[in-house]
This record gives structure tokens, C-alpha cells and sequence, in this order.
């Protein structure tokens, strides 16, 4: 399989792994941004986002990419949760 070369298909890439986290880990999120603690409850699933997404990307490609797709997809889509900070 091919590396990823073009930044906007890896920021496309980055949306859907962030995306599966999300759907598979809601109450993690939900509680994590009411908790102000979502990085830690999602440590271990975000690392492993970011691998895979490392796996599938040229090493061109910054993974500033990635990060900005967890604030896209966590954090815009969750704003329906109580956060003492948000």
C-alpha cells in the first residue's frame, strides 16, 4: 500500500481515526471533557490513532495534522458537554 503523500487526504485520514475514537469511546469523552481530563482518559486510544495514522502517511507529512483533527472531531462535535472550561 501506498504512503499518503497529500496533506489533505492525510487531514481525511486523521478525521476518520479521531471519528472511530469518538464513536467507540463516547462516554469516555463525555466524561473526560466534563472532568477536564480527555487527553488522559484517552491516552492510550489517541496513541494509537496517531500510530496508525503514522503507519498509513508519508513522513513528509507533519502530525500537527492529527492533532488538529482530535480538536476537529473531539472537541467541535462535543460541545454539548458540561466543562468548567469550555
Amino acid at each position: 500500500m501506498a504512503l499518503i503523500q497529500n496533506e489533505e487526504q492525510a487531514f481525511r485520514l486523521a478525521k476518520a481515526i479521531v471519528s472511530d475514537i469518538l464513536l467507540y469511546n463516547q462516554d469516555k469523552v463525555k466524561t473526560g471533557i466534563e472532568n477536564d481530563n480527555l487527553f488522559e482518559k484517552l491516552n492510550a486510544e489517541l496513541d494509537e490513532g496517531k500510530k496508525l495514522f503514522q503507519s498509513r502517511v508519508d513522513k513528509s507529512i507533519p502530525i500537527s495534522i492529527f492533532d488538529r483533527a482530535v480538536v476537529d472531531v473531539l472537541f467541535k462535535s462535543s460541545g454539548r458537554y458540561d466543562s468548567k472550561i469550555w
